[in-house]
């Protein structure tokens, strides 16, 4: 496995291998998420880049640059381990040097709802340097996982818009055994957090359940059923029946603080009344400090397996 840390030594490195090239961008702290887009490129590329950069246009300044967690090494070798030829590992200065002010800003409720609501600036930042390292890297495809929805289909739509000659692949989430979305932020969790973190996921699949039903076609119905498993206070006797409903004995006291749940357009994110063929239901809560971010698809086109702008 060949590592770079300029722009020059990427291009020089990614010359001569052989086509299609498959790429996915991370910005370290792996896990089996990241390794499954490693794992989807080499089943369709012939030579697989992935590049390793904690990217800090997309932090906002009350975030957790200064302390997201970073083994360089320790991904390094998990990159080697999965079959990754090329991976592209700058510093900040390559990637922004002085004098850079450039922006791209995609307009409109894909980046002014939910996490752009919560993030002002992040899609912003994640649309620079993603654009850039397309741009260094030139794929024929882009392997970007479904967890984090809404970037999904901000890239999409900057892809698009741009006309950029690159496909963009979505892989489904990787979870662990207990339901719960890999992120690399998980380590922030307290056992105790940890313990109940997974809850969020069922409450998705409730919601996805309730959908499902022969009369449950509004959105009401959908949120409820899911609310019904996350809202903190629930009144003894509602607490008492979802856990029946569950198995488990009622929670002792409230977890879970919503941000925001909602019933989506995949694409444009724009929210939806009723359930249709691109619906999907998201959600962010915090445990303590820790937010968490998750979504499930009530259509199985809301995922497209593919987006190719030639």
């Amino acid at each position: 496995m060949i590592v770079t840390r300029t722009i020059a030594e990427t291009r020089a490195a990614l010359r001569s291998l052989p086509r299609p090239l498959g790429f996915t961008p991370t910005m370290g702290a792996l896990h089996n998420g990241h390794l499954s887009l490693v794992d989807a490129a080499k089943t369709r590329c012939a030579s697989v880049a992935a590049s390793l950069f904690v990217n800090p246009t997309q932090f906002g300044r009350d975030e957790d640059l200064g302390r997201y967690p970073r083994d360089e090494a320790r991904d390094l070798q998990r990159f080697e381990g999965a079959g990754v030829d090329v991976v592209f590992a700058p510093n900040a200065d390559e990637m922004y040097p002085e004098g850079f002010s450039t922006g791209i800003h995609v307009a409109g409720a894909l980046t002014a709802t939910y996490e752009g609501a919560s993030r002002s600036s992040h899609f912003d930042g994640v649309a620079i340097i993603v654009t850039k390292l397309l741009g260094v890297v030139q794929p024929d495809v882009l392997f970007l996982g479904e967890k984090d929805a809404q970037q999904l289909a901000v890239i999409r739509r900057v892809v698009h818009d741009l006309d950029l000659t690159v496909e963009v692949a979505s892989i489904p989430t990787v979870r662990e055994p207990d339901g719960l979305a890999m992120s690399s932020r998980n380590a922030y969790l307290t056992a105790e957090q940890r313990a109940v973190a997974p809850d969020l996921y069922r409450a998705l699949l409730a919601g996805r359940a309730a959908a499902g039903a022969p009369a449950a076609t509004t959105k009401d119905v959908v949120v409820a059923a899911t609310t019904a498993l996350l809202m903190p206070g629930l009144p003894l006797d509602d607490a008492e029946r979802v856990a029946a409903l569950r198995g488990e004995a009622p929670p002792a006291a409230p977890r879970f603080d919503l941000d925001y749940l909602a019933i989506v357009d995949a694409d444009t994110f724009r929210p939806q009344s009723t359930i249709g063929p691109r619906s999907l239901l998201i959600a962010a809560a915090r445990l303590g400090a820790i937010r968490l971010i998750d979504n499930v698809s009530l259509s199985p086109s809301a995922y497209p397996a593919t987006d190719a702008t030639t």
